[in-house]
């Protein structure tokens, strides 16, 4: 990577919100180090080198404690400015009719790989006394995840962990933001078996560009939290704050339990 350019890392950014964060920082001028663990990284990575950022692609399964090594590995030697922990997968259904091994996938992705990279990435910030770090939370922290549970709780972990490090870190000159987009036009229902027989799937969604947009502006201005996206999600973020719970859990089972959609989409 060059010495001349700060330099970006961001996980998750084959597509969705990640591809469009790495978009936002190649057109200011950073370099960039993507990370995810599908076969479309790649093209990802060669559309973002038209900006004429260099970018070095980490393809790793962060689920795993060798992908995250492979991608620590790359890292070694480089200053990391800015570090945006995108990636991040959902299950919908029942839990009780979920399959274990992908609630513990939503676990060992969005909790345990959040935590063992975050851990190397801000001690090497706060060493140097400067640099940014930035969390994918979700408006869906703030509440019960009625037919999504452990998704929701992951997100509410990661929203109260990076408050927690945002305080610890705040007078050293290193920020740490949670941006907190709401229902988003990515492959992520698809991944998730919500797409087509929940409303949460079947409704319209922010565009990931326009939440990466307003993510970007946060992280670069340091701000510890932002809701992103749409009128709507920030109106949902608003809501989120003084609703009950039962309230919350009862909204959230009208959007994600299975049979509310309006069946595939066009």
């Amino acid at each position: 990577m060059t010495d001349t350019r700060p330099l970006a890392l961001i996980t998750g950014a084959s597509s969705g919100i990640g591809l469009e964060l790495a978009r936002q920082f190649a057109a200011y001028g950073y370099d960039l180090v993507v990370n995810a663990e599908d076969e479309e990284l790649e093209a990802a990575a060669e559309r973002l080198r038209e900006s004429g950022a260099e970018v070095r692609a980490v393809r790793a399964d962060l689920r795993t404690g060798e992908g995250r090594f492979l991608l620590l590995d790359a890292l070694d030697g480089l200053t990391v400015d800015v570090a945006v922990l995108n990636a991040g997968v959902g299950q919908g259904g029942a839990f009780v009719d979920t399959d274990l091994t992908d609630d513990q996938a939503v676990i060992d992705l969005d909790v345990t790989a959040t935590v063992r990279l975050a851990k190397p990435l801000l001690r090497a910030m706060v060493a140097r006394g400067e640099g940014r770090l930035a969390f994918t939370s979700s408006v869906a922290s703030q509440m019960p995840g009625s037919f999504q549970p452990v998704y929701n709780a992951s997100k509410s972990f990661v929203q109260s962990f990076a408050q927690a490090l945002a305080e610890e870190v705040k007078d050293t000159g290193v920020t740490v933001t949670a941006f907190m987009p709401g229902p988003t036009d990515t492959e992520f229902f698809d991944r998730a078996d919500m797409a087509d027989d929940t409303r949460m799937g079947t409704m319209e969604k922010d565009a990931a560009a326009q939440v990466a947009e307003q993510a970007f502006e946060a992280i670069v201005k340091g701000r510890k939290k932002a809701v992103t996206g749409s009128l709507m999600t920030k109106a949902q973020g608003l809501a989120g704050k003084v609703l009950p719970d039962g309230v919350k859990a009862a909204a959230h089972r009208r959007l994600a339990e299975p049979g509310t959609g309006e069946g595939p989409r066009d």
